[in-house]
Parts: structure tokens; C-alpha cells; sequence
């Protein structure tokens, strides 16, 4: 059970909970668990088996830290069941709608008797939600909005960070296999898209009679599709769909580079071999009825002129011209990055002491970190006045005079208001190494008003990063309204830089955006967000969003070290 699965069931149950005006603390306590076993980079199935105390992880009781087993062990939670027999479990589809949390969903299920969407739908078009209190006609309209972007669940696609959570324990479970000779994910997955709609997992091995009976019988494995001797479908318990593929090593290279895709880079690649007078496809490249090529995807780049291109950069967005011209870049890698600087603590609501991260930090390698910790404007996060902030920096620098190795930097997450200020005065602002600017609140301004909010705080000298540039959740909220390329361009001319948002629920910038960020010569940042010391190992997430954006290792601010780093900062 992955820790998403965990997470998910939990939130289930502080809805239902929710709904059913249960004790407020003991809701909050099930949306906590949910967070930090979802934000979590350990899997919390394994610590259960290694049989470590859950209770020890920070907002983890031993109540919570029992029910967390329990569902582990077990696949079930007790109070989830006896939840979902006093709430209809359809009402939880409800809340997939950004307008309608707990209550509003509580309101509309006792005032309307609405249990299902195609109810929402039909209680909105005859203005019977408006006519609510608490609602009017906007929450209307923008229930309708809403409801005619709403995919079904089944076509959503599974973020990269939890496809990572099923992909690793799956492939290990094959590898163990002595068959099995070499073994990758391939599709969409290797070529790190932020989300991916199934798996292609391809095998190179002489005998796939084992390989196929282990991937069908995977205990996770909730029905199979097919099964055959080169090819097995299976949808596993979570809805995730996987196609596990063999070749012979003869044909493995040909087959990773055509099940890793894009389907248009393929295309172009095809299309090269053909005025070549060469077939390329899954089982190898031929000229006439002769294999000549296919064991490994260099060998398929070097029988149409390339030398091999980073899976990342497979979209058919230049990627070929620059291979056969010689200016494909060479991407940044996570041993690049030399510190992070998103971070928060126990001060606002992260999870762990100033310390802590920072120790945590420096067995990761980073040279340095900035403590961002939310502004004063985010009550909901206890985020720090001036004095607070005064206070805190005051600990980072007895910190630093204690540890060796790592360098704390001063910082802020603070936010930017409607009206463009940011929410802590010049004169604190400037006691500050950095400052990462992000938007909080009115997500639903114009584009003109988002993109002219944006631009007003980068005039603020103190400005210094971009935070989530689009404030997008994968697969909960669409980005903002916003002219990215003129948000470049204004912090090209300022000198400003963008952030890549390392936590899965984000991963913004994504790829396609950082590459103009790139082009316009603007300095990238990969950062954590953490909000735990857990969360620190999702740097890996932003370095695959950066390099789906041809960035190298100049074209980010924290590959560079801490000397250099404050001159880049400087305006």
C-alpha cells in the first residue's frame, strides 16, 4: 500500500468526518496524518515492516501511528468503514469540485437531497444552489465552470512523484527474477513528465514464461487485462494501468527507444530511417530484411546520424536539429545542485525545527539553505510578523556559529497582495538573504490583473524569486490566470528568478515553461518547499522538470556556490 493510497483514505475519512460535524481537533488530526504521510519520501509501508514506531514521525501519535498500521497490515481502516455507512460515499465526488468543501457539501446534501454530481449539475442550471445562503450566483457559475472541466476519475492522470511510489517496488519485484536481464520503465514515465497515464514497463530476457506469471500474480494486482508470451495488461489496485513488455537483448535498445516515445519524436525519427532506405521499430532497425541495429538506443541514434538524446527531451521540440547540429545541452543533474532555498519549519507549518532541517540538509550534501517560512498574511499558517522574523533570524545566526558544513540563509516565503506590495516592509525585507515571492490568495483575478500584480512586487528590489509561478495543484487546480511570458520578460529586465517547485503536488514550473525560462536567459531555482525534513528528498522532482526544459547547469541559481549565489541575488 503506497503512501498516496494511505493518504487518501485518511482525507476520506476527515471529510466524511467533516460532513457529519464530527469534533473539529479529531478532523484536523486525519488531515494532518494525510498530509505527512502524502508529502512523505519514505514509504510508510516499509517502515511498518522494518517495524519502526510510527509514533516517533512528528504529528503522528500512537493512536494514529496504530490506525496507520492497522491499514498497512490489514487493507482496511475500521473507522473509515464505520464512517462511510453514516455518509453517502457519493457525496465525497462532490468535494472534488474546488467551491465545495465539508460544510457546503453537508448544506447541499440536507438542503437538496444532492448525493451526485449529475444532481449538482441539474440543482445549479435550475438555480436552486444560488437561492442557498452562504452561496449566490457566482458560487453557481462557478460550480457549472467547474463541473463542465471535471474529468471522471478514471481518465485523471497519476502524478509522478506517486507513479514513482508504484513504478520502484514493481520493477524490484521483477528484477529479483534470474531471468530478467535488464529492466526499465519506459513512456511517459522515463521521459519525466509531471503527470502519466500508465506504465510501460519493458524486459529483456530469453524466457518470459516467469517474468509474466510474477507481474500477473503481483499482490497489488487487481485484474488482468491480458497475458501473453511477449506482452501482459494489468490495472493494479489504485486504477493505475501496467504493460509489462519482453524482448530479446537484441531488440532492447530499439524497444526502450519506442516504448519511451513521444510518439512525434518516434515519428521524426522514422521518418529520417525511411530516407535512409531503413525500417525502425520495437524489434530493432533493418535495411531490407537484415537487422542492423537495436540493442541498445545509442546504437538506433548512431543508424540516422544522432548521437543519443536524453529521454527528457524526446517531445519533437528541436531536440532532433540540435542533436544533428551539436548543441544539445547537457542537462543538470542532481549532484549540480548545491543548496535549497524553500523551506519551512515549525515556526509556521512545517513540521520540524530550524535545526532540524538544516541537519537534515547537510546529510543530503547542500552546501546551504534558506528558511522561508511563511509572511504574516497566511494566518491559517501562523505565518511571522516582523518581530517573529527578527526573532527567527536571530536563531539562524547562533545556528550558524554551531554547525559546520552548511550555511543558513535568512529568508521568507512572503506573499505577494492584490495590489502588487508584498506583505512585510523594505526595512525588514532587506535584513534578508532571499525572498521567495508567491501567491496565496485571488487566484481568480483577470489574467491582465494576476500578470500586473506579479510585475508590481518585482519591482520591489528586495525581490528575489518567483515562488510556484502558476500556483497550479496537479490534478486539483488549474494554474492562475497569468501572461507567463511577459511574468519572463519582466523578470529578465529586473533580475529576478523563477522557481521549479520540487513537491509532487505541483511541480511548477513544469517543463515546458522552464525551457522558456531558459531561452530567455532568466535563472531558474529548483527547490524543495519542504515542509518537513521528508520532503527535502523530492529535490529529484524539479531537477526532471528542468531538465524537460533543456536547463543546464548555468541556467539555474542554486547550482552555483554560496559566494557566487549572493551576487546573483543582488539588485
Amino acid at each position: 500500500m503506497h503512501n498516496a493510497e494511505i493518504a487518501r483514505k485518511f482525507h476520506e475519512l476527515a471529510d466524511l468526518l467533516e460532513i457529519q460535524d464530527a469534533n473539529p481537533f479529531r478532523v484536523r488530526a486525519y488531515r494532518n496524518v494525510a498530509s505527512i504521510i502524502e508529502g512523505s519520501s519514505r514509504a510508510i509501508e516499509d517502515r511498518v515492516g522494518k517495524g519502526e514506531d510510527l509514533s516517533q514521525i512528528k504529528g503522528i501519535g500512537e493512536d494514529l501511528a496504530g490506525q496507520i498500521e492497522s491499514l498497512v497490515k490489514n487493507g482496511t481502516l475500521s473507522q473509515l468503514e464505520e464512517a462511510r455507512k453514516e455518509v453517502p460515499e457519493e457525496l465525497i465526488q462532490l468535494m472534488r469540485l474546488e467551491q465545495l468543501g465539508p460544510k457546503r457539501t453537508k448544506q447541499l446534501h440536507d438542503d437538496l437531497g444532492i448525493t451526485s454530481l449529475d444532481q449538482l449539475r441539474t440543482a445549479a442550471e435550475e438555480g436552486k444552489i444560488s437561492a442557498l445562503s452562504g452561496f449566490g450566483k457566482k458560487s453557481e457559475e462557478k460550480i457549472l465552470d467547474e463541473l463542465g472541466k471535471l474529468k471522471p476519475e478514471k481518465e485523471q492522470r497519476m502524478r509522478l512523484g506517486e507513479a514513482e511510489q508504484v513504478a520502484g517496488p514493481l520493477v524490484d519485484y521483477l528484477d529479483e527474477l534470474d531471468e530478467v536481464k535488464k529492466i526499465v520503465v519506459a513512456g511517459s514515465y522515463r521521459r519525466r513528465k509531471e503527470t502519466v497515464g500508465d506504465l510501460d514497463i519493458l524486459v529483456a530476457c530469453e524466457d518470459s514464461a516467469p517474468v509474466m506469471k510474477r507481474f500477473t500474480t503481483h499482490p497489488e494486482v487487481a485484474d488482468v487485462v491480458s497475458k501473453g508470451k511477449t506482452r501482459s495488461t494489468v490495472y493494479l489496485k489504485s486504477g493505475l494501468q501496467v504493460d509489462l513488455r519482453v524482448v530479446a537483448e537484441k531488440s532492447y535498445g530499439a524497444a526502450l527507444h519506442y516504448f519511451t516515445g513521444s510518439k512525434a519524436h518516434n515519428v521524426a525519427i522514422r521518418q529520417i530511417g525511411v530516407d535512409r532506405g531503413l525500417k525502425i521499430n520495437e524489434y530493432g532497425v533493418h535495411k531490407g530484411d537484415k537487422l542492423i541495429a537495436g540493442k541498445t538506443e545509442e546504437e538506433v541514434f548512431d543508424q540516422v546520424g544522432l548521437p543519443w538524446i536524453p529521454p527528457e527531451l524526446r517531445e519533437n521540440r528541436g531536440e532532433i536539429e540540435a542533436a544533428r547540429e551539436g548543441r544539445l545541452p547537457k542537462l543538470v543533474e542532481e549532484k549540480d545542485i548545491r543548496g535549497d532555498l524553500h523551506m519551512h519549519t515549525d515556526a509556521t507549518d512545517g513540521r520540524n525545527s530550524l535545526r532540524e532541517m538544516a541537519e537534515a540538509a547537510k546529510k543530503l550534501g547542500h552546501d546551504y539553505i534558506a528558511i522561508t517560512d511563511h509572511s504574516r498574511r497566511l494566518t491559517m499558517a501562523n505565518g511571522l510578523t516582523p518581530k517573529r522574523l527578527r526573532e527567527q533570524m536571530e536563531a539562524i545566526d547562533r545556528l550558524n556559529e554551531e554547525l559546520e558544513g552548511i550555511r543558513v540563509l535568512k529568508g521568507i516565503e512572503v506573499d505577494i497582495l492584490e495590489d502588487g506590495g508584498l506583505d512585510l516592509p523594505d526595512d525588514v525585507l532587506k535584513e534578508l538573504d532571499v525572498t521567495v515571492c508567491s501567491i496565496h490568495s485571488k487566484l481568480n483575478l483577470s489574467r491582465k490583473k494576476q500578470t500586473e500584480r506579479v510585475l508590481r512586487a518585482m519591482d520591489n528590489r528586495y525581490f528575489n524569486i518567483l515562488g510556484h509561478p502558476t500556483g497550479r495543484l496537479i490534478n486539483k487546480r488549474d494554474p492562475y490566470p497569468i501572461d507567463l511570458e511577459a511574468i519572463v520578460e519582466g523578470a529578465r529586465e529586473r533580475g529576478c528568478c523563477l522557481e521549479i517547485n520540487s513537491q509532487p503536488k505541483r511541480l511548477d514550473l513544469p517543463g515546458r515553461y522552464a525551457q522558456m525560462v531558459k531561452e530567455a536567459g532568466v535563472l531558474g531555482v529548483i527547490s524543495t518547499d519542504s515542509h518537513a525534513t521528508d520532503h527535502l528528498g523530492f529535490m529529484h522532482l524539479g531537477v526532471s522538470q528542468a531538465r524537460r526544459g533543456w536547463m543546464e547547469k548555468d541556467d539555474l541559481l542554486n547550482t552555483r556556490t554560496l559566494e557566487h549565489l549572493k551576487k546573483a541575488l543582488a539588485r
